[in-house]
């Protein structure tokens, strides 16, 4: 649940703010702050119904910013009188000195000696290039300050550390930030909290391979932000520019493309951050609506709640994409000068290869802003309109997730009529449930375009007073600003929506871990409907009584634009129950949750179960064709357990017997009594005496023929043993595979019978004998 308290101070700082640039004539600006301040009046009068001032003083501030924007268009242009190279300069220095003077009040000795020596350097540079004799000894006498003041640092250090001490700290730096967060042992008992602390040499070398293998994407490394970084400056002698040039741009705008320009080149006080808000989010031509929706909903989480959301690191430089008019080519704040918005849209998709963006959805873009499980719910036939609306409502209001809608195809015909946009995405900026209506405000990312339908700023029928008290709401006010914000009505959502995207906070879970692998192309057929031993699998074992929450994150690693645009791997996970043993085929036993097969980087399995409990998780691709990557998360409300699945045959004792049945070995099953005696019949030595040996037969072959092994004791070296039989099989005959999995089998002597269902079904097959020790094998017939 929001603050009020929280909204009220937010209240209070952006109507000083509005008031500031109103006197100043800033317009857009004053539009902007004086439009906050009013949604946070309205939004803690939700909490607080006896103070009918709040929405006395929203309006009052709704009013004025009507007024404004009645007397002034807000202007686009970015063509602001800029600064000098001299005012430049002095802005780098202070900046510069300012930087020194925090790592400094920290006791970050050798990174504040290193920004002092840097700003005097500066400092006498500009003081040799100005004839301006005031500045010039303004200049020196911050030179002298900072080399003064970068003397006694450098004595500090040389008495305190060693250069051995220094080398050490960095030695043992840590990963930051969630990119990282599972640092703890991948294979063992889930972890509490998701965020558990990095502990060194966590991970197996397999998972250090795919990490350092996936995090080189399009051809550039996106390395862990570890704590070394923090040292990392952020204000040089000269402009920063990236070594890997321009993004690549999109066509449109290469249609209308300028020239790069920095910050400082198109406003006066270019400011990283003056709000963080969803309403100054604007998009322009990119194709990037999935993303810009969901920065819009993680701005809106951050006020609410005041909680950031995740620590990721991508460097870039603040060269910006500008048109001939003087229009950003990227999505941009309203408010001026404000950069927040444009620089995090090109981190984001310099990671994705570019401005010639290919497209994505929320669930894929918020993962990556905020590392919160995503999920998709589909609107089809199959869902619960009434179960979903109350469970939405209910959980976004706690914080507990973030919303984003997208509407399917739709004719261009219906999409004028509708004001809606075909395949776009909208941020879910509140849901409330009034009179008996169920409403939705949604956000356009263009910042313009809404909806015409009921409850739209248009609907004189159903914004009576009494609802628009209720919703805080003025149409008439509203159709005075189009900002893309709108009202609408649950039902019209799922005639013109097609799915709706969640991503959920991982807070909820007490317990989560995750596995790294590489799953390669030649491991395994490429279609798994016959055999899935092949595939990776994983026990998952809920180790305490009680009922438990459990979801199932299988993430794809992409780092390929092509891959992005093109996606044609297809996965998913599959669970069975039981003991957590090996699946081979895919429906015995049937599978307990059969996923679907999907071409999107993320895949969720959500379960809520009675423990203590055991499953198997079997990763699955449809016609699997490359090398995939991939991280498996699973969260839990209780303790568990997760470990790899591994063979415990020893690959040293592999071996293929390729034969075939022809003629009178060809013998048909046990139905056929006087053939069936005369099938293939291989004898196994195994030649020790251990009670625990191990041993798994796979039959491959035609398709059409349905096949079994079978395996009869000839003599037990250890008589007893757990796994003691006379005669067993592969179970009822498959068409084309089959597997015989024998364990804890004493050391000694078996023969092994491969036959078809009928007789005289010729045709070649390959037996295939993974063994835990060494044996030797002979045809007897």
């Amino acid at each position: 649940m929001a603050d009020p308290k929280a909204l009220q101070k937010d209240a209070f700082t952006f109507a000083s703010r509005a008031v500031e640039c109103d006197k100043q004539d800033m317009i857009e600006n004053a539009v902007f702050y004086y439009q906050e301040a009013a949604n946070a009046l309205l939004s803690a009068s939700l909490y607080q119904n006896d103070r009918p001032d709040f929405i006395e003083k929203a309006q009052e501030y709704l009013n004025r910013s009507e007024q404004l924007k009645t007397s002034q268009h807000a202007r686009t242009s970015f063509n602001e009188p800029v600064k000098t190279e001299i005012q430049k300069n002095i802005e780098r220095i202070k900046c510069l000195l300012n930087e020194a003077c925090e790592a400094d009040e920290i006791n970050k000795d050798e990174e504040a000696l290193e920004i002092y020596m840097e700003a005097a350097e500066i400092c006498i540079k500009i003081s040799k290039e100005t004839t301006d004799e005031i500045l010039k000894k303004k200049l020196k006498d911050q030179a002298s300050n900072a080399l003064s003041r970068a003397e006694t640092l450098k004595s500090r250090i040389n008495s305190v550390a060693s250069n051995t001490t220094r080398k050490n700290s960095t030695t043992n730096a840590k990963p930051l930030g969630s990119l990282l967060n599972d640092g703890e042992p991948s294979l063992s008992s889930g972890s509490k909290g998701t965020a558990p602390k990095p502990t060194g040499g966590s991970y197996t070398k397999e998972e250090k391979d795919v990490l350092k293998t996936t995090s080189t994407i399009n051809g550039r490394e996106y390395v862990p932000f570890m704590i070394g970084d923090l040292k990392e400056k952020f204000a040089f002698p000269i402009p920063y520019t990236d070594k890997w040039g321009h993004l690549q741009m999109s066509d449109k705008q290469k249609q209308r493309f300028s020239r790069w320009v920095r910050p400082d080149e198109i406003t006066p006080e270019p400011k990283m951050i003056y709000i963080v808000s969803p309403m100054s989010i604007r998009q322009t031509i990119i194709s990037d609506c999935s993303f810009v929706a969901s920065l819009a909903v993680s701005a809106q989480y951050e006020r609410r709640f005041n909680k950031k959301l995740i620590t990721r690191k991508v460097t870039i430089d603040d060269l910006l994409p500008m048109s001939a008019s003087g229009e950003l080519l990227c999505s941009y704040s309203s408010n001026k000068g404000e950069l927040w918005v444009s620089l995090l849209e090109k981190a984001y998709l310099k990671v994705m290869g570019g401005y010639d963006f290919p497209g994505s959805n929320s669930n894929i873009d918020l993962h990556a802003l905020t590392g919160w499980i995503p999920e998709r719910l589909s609107i089809d036939n199959e869902f619960d309109a009434d179960k979903e609306y109350k469970r939405i409502c209910e959980r976004f209001h706690r914080g507990d997730c973030l919303v984003t809608v997208a509407t399917g195809k739709i004719s261009e015909g219906d999409a004028d009529r509708a004001g809606l946009v075909p395949t776009h995405a909208y941020a879910l900026l509140d849901i409330r449930e009034v009179k008996g209506h169920k409403l939705i405000q949604l956000k356009n990312p263009w910042s313009h375009l809404r909806w015409r339908g009921n409850f739209s700023e248009l609907d004189i029928n159903h914004w009576t007073p009494e609802m628009q008290k209720l919703c805080n709401y003025n149409p008439e006010s509203a159709q005075n600003h189009d900002n893309g914000v709108f009202w609408i009505d649950y039902d019209s959502l799922r005639k013109f929506f097609s799915v709706i995207y969640l991503n959920w906070n991982p807070e909820l879970f007490k317990h989560t871990t995750c596995v790294h692998h590489t799953w390669k192309a030649k491991e395994g057929p490429k279609k798994d409907s016959y055999n899935i031993g092949d595939n990776p699998q994983y026990k998952l074992e809920i180790k305490q009584k009680g009922s438990c929450a459990i979801w199932i994150q299988l993430t794809r690693h992409i780092t390929d634009k092509d891959d992005f645009a093109e996606n044609k791997e297809f996965i998913t996970v599959v669970v069975f129950k039981g003991n957590g043993k090996r699946i081979f085929y895919p429906y015995n036993p049937p599978p307990y949750k059969d996923g679907v097969r999907i071409n999107s980087p993320h895949y969720l399995c959500k379960m809520v179960e009675e423990g203590p409990a055991a499953y198997t998780l079997v990763i699955s691709q449809y016609e699997k064709s490359v090398t995939t990557h991939y991280t498996l998360r699973v969260y839990s409300s209780l303790p568990f357990g997760l470990s790899k699945i591994n063979d415990p045959y020893n690959s040293r004792y592999e071996r293929d017997i390729n034969d075939k049945w022809e003629g009178k070995t060809a013998g048909g099953c046990s139905n056929y009594p006087n053939t069936c005696r005369n099938n293939p019949i291989y004898q196994i030595h195994l030649d020790n005496n251990h009670a625990n040996n191990m041993m798994l037969f796979e039959l491959k072959a035609p398709k059409q023929y349905s096949v079994c092994v079978e395996a009869t004791t000839v003599n037990e070296n250890v008589p007893g043993t757990v796994g003691s039989f006379k005669k067993k099989d592969s179970g009822s005959y498959r068409p084309g595979f089959c597997v015989l999995d024998l364990e804890s089998i004493s050391g000694g002597v078996y023969n092994v019978t491969v036959s078809t269902f009928k007789p005289e079904q010729e045709g070649p097959f390959i037996l295939t004998i993974k063994s835990s020790e060494n044996f030797k094998i002979s045809r007897l017939q």
